[in-house]
């Protein structure tokens, strides 16, 4: 399976976000790419007044954008995440849809973990203006593959793999804003760990350069499989990287490495 990951410099321009989104899906799907992920908030991505202004519920332009365009290019599509306005809720979500081939929603997953700190004196505080989701997410690509669905902080969060991961999950995405500064000293360590510890290929697109009202966010986007080994890296640009990721790799590293098996649940104290 060709797998592709889209990085973007999205702002508070949700139309040119929209047709770069739509120019890189199609190249990566015109490189053979059968499952495409783009970056976190790639309708919409600036301040907080910005990212409200910008919102749009699921039956919105760009849901609907993403439906015809996976059931154009016969892919799954992953709409990286948007801000959602949720009918009833005072605060918007951030939330990732997964769109099959045939331009249905496949799953719906909003993000578990706000992302509130401080970082090379930026202050970030996301529960100001989004309510976090409530559900752990296994949505199935074409073919049957379990695909595990995250958002950028969550990746800090192991428990929340290792849930996919016990459920089945082959493959996770990890659309992201990462930060500069996390991006060069956490991102890729973080990735790693997370598909190798569950054995499982990670898609990681993130958003590369400045957005309103001056944060820059790092790139490097990232495809990975169960080893841990990086398939594919994306240059500082906007940009796809496409790799091929084999099955038969993960299922020789689970008999390898049968660590998931040797998990021992009943021993860890943990609410089941």
């Amino acid at each position: 399976m060709r797998v592709g990951a889209v990085q973007l410099n999205s702002t508070e321009d949700t139309d040119r976000n929209l047709e770069t989104a739509d120019r890189l899906v199609r190249e990566a799907a015109g490189r053979g790419a059968e499952v495409i992920v783009l970056p976190e908030k790639w309708s919409v991505l600036g301040t907080p007044e910005q990212m409200t202004a910008g919102a749009e519920p699921l039956d919105g332009r760009f849901v609907s954008w993403a439906g015809s365009t996976a059931a154009e290019l016969g892919v799954d599509l992953v709409a990286g995440s948007i801000v959602e306005r949720v009918e009833g809720q005072e605060k918007t979500a951030n939330t990732s849809v997964h769109v099959g081939p045939d331009g249905g929603v496949r799953a719906v997953y909003r993000k578990l973990h706000m992302f509130d700190v401080e970082v090379d004196g930026d202050v970030y505080a996301e529960s100001a203006t989004e309510e976090p989701g409530e559900e752990v997410v296994l949505s199935e690509l074409a073919g049957g593959v379990p695909l595990g669905m995250t958002i950028c902080y969550d990746v800090r969060f192991p428990e929340l793999y290792r849930i996919l991961a016990v459920r089945g999950a082959l493959v996770v995405t990890v659309p992201a804003a990462f930060t500069l500064a996390t991006t060069r000293d956490h991102w890729e360590v973080l990735l790693r760990a997370r598909a190798i510890e569950n054995q499982c290929f990670v898609i990681a697109p993130n958003q590369i350069g400045p957005h309103p009202p001056g944060p820059r966010c790092g790139g490097r986007s990232m495809i990975i499989d169960p080893w841990g080994l990086v398939l594919a890296q994306a240059p500082d640009e906007e940009t796809t990287v496409v790799a091929d990721i084999d099955f038969d790799i993960l299922e020789r590293v689970r008999r390898r490495i049968p660590a998931l098996t040797h998990r021992r649940p009943e021993t860890y104290g943990w609410k089941t």
